[in-house]
């Protein structure tokens, strides 16, 4: 399998971290972790370091270091995906481990059933595939790998060789449910971010991500949602997401939850259809964008739920908050049925 090694920082634009703590990602398993916890490396930030701090078993370290081993063989750590996916790009970050970096990575994947038990998932029955061959890591450094794989996988093992410390570890590429578990006509989050949705497009991110919109749960803060600038002049802001599929629209929310004094004003919300649309030609005027809810008035930190002033434009497979004039949005939520 090609696996390229790449350098730049913001080498995965638009890809969703399968791994993180925030859509259920899970580290279940090590070979050692004798210095440092191995769920270190699923938290977020890349890692702190502390001069003088220290633990009965030596230097405490932010992140995932396994004693210097003595014996033949490498240390290894296995991983839940938060989200099933494919995987499109890895981020074995090393911040802080300079005389203690693993010399090199590689990482398995496999697909396991959700009930399997962690008893069973090192075992040698199982059967991984190799998605990323044995690589040099950089000490102190985000090691970036972009990996060619067309598969879902659901569980991968990071093997280290022969030992060391891991910071962080990042696994970015795109969700992909298994839809054959949802009934027909079952009502779900068309945009949640487990079923499949991806904000693609922002008019301003400048103080939030505009991915916060689909995490799962209400928001922490005011920091995990979708925040603009203060606008200085004419027009409004905007964020398209796609559907994890296409479907029809039953209800939506628009939480503003910690948004007080920065809320819009107001929103409006448009579909289209566009299954093949790549992301630049959704934000042409020239394109047909259809309003499925008309400009109304929003509350500071509140959930507002709409349904019957709700417009049927039939099946879509895209949708574009519209915020009057700037401001946060916590959480957006799209209820509907797919449609096939």
């Amino acid at each position: 399998m090609a696996t390229q090694n790449i350098n730049e920082a913001n080498a995965f634009p638009g890809l969703i971290d399968l791994v993180s703590e925030r859509i259920g990602g899970k580290v279940l398993q090590a070979s050692d972790d004798f210095f440092a916890e191995k769920e270190n490396l699923l938290k977020t930030g890349r890692g702190i370091f502390i001069p003088d701090k220290y633990t009965e078993r030596g230097k405490w370290m932010d992140g995932w270091e396994s004693r210097r081993k003595r014996t033949s063989g490498n240390d290894w750590c296995i991983i839940k995906l938060g989200c099933a996916g494919i995987i499109k790009g890895i981020d074995v970050d090393t911040n802080h481990f300079l005389g203690n970096n693993p010399a090199y990575a590689s990482i398995d994947a496999t697909v396991l059933a959700e009930k399997k038990s962690v008893q069973n998932i090192s075992s040698s029955t199982i059967l991984w595939k190799e998605i990323l061959p044995k690589s040099p890591l950089k000490p102190g450094a985000q090691n970036l790998f972009s990996v060619q794989s067309t598969e879902r996988w659901t569980h991968l093992r990071l093997n280290i060789f022969p030992d060391g410390g891991v910071a962080r570890f990042r696994v970015y590429g795109d969700v992909i449910p298994d839809y054959s578990q949802i009934k027909k006509n079952e009502i779900l989050d068309l945009i949640a971010i487990e079923n499949g949705g991806k904000a693609v497009g922002a008019s301003d991110m400048f103080f939030s991500p505009m991915n916060n919109l689909i995490m799962p749960g209400r928001a922490k803060n005011m920091g995990d949602g979708w925040e603009t600038r203060r606008r200085r002049g004419p027009g409004y802001d905007w964020v398209i997401l796609k559907l994890g599929n296409a479907g029809k629209v039953n209800k939506i929310e628009v939480d503003t939850n910690h948004f007080k004094g920065n809320f819009p004003d107001m929103c409006s919300l448009e579909g289209c259809f566009a299954q093949n649309n790549i992301v630049d030609s959704l934000t042409q005027y020239d394109f047909q964008w259809k309003e499925i809810l008309p400009k109304t008035k929003l509350k500071a930190n509140a959930r507002h739920f709409f349904q019957n002033e709700l417009k049927d434009i039939g099946k879509i497979s895209h949708v574009r908050l519209n915020i009057f004039p700037d401001g946060g949005v916590s959480r957006l939520r799209i209820f509907g049925t797919i449609e096939h």
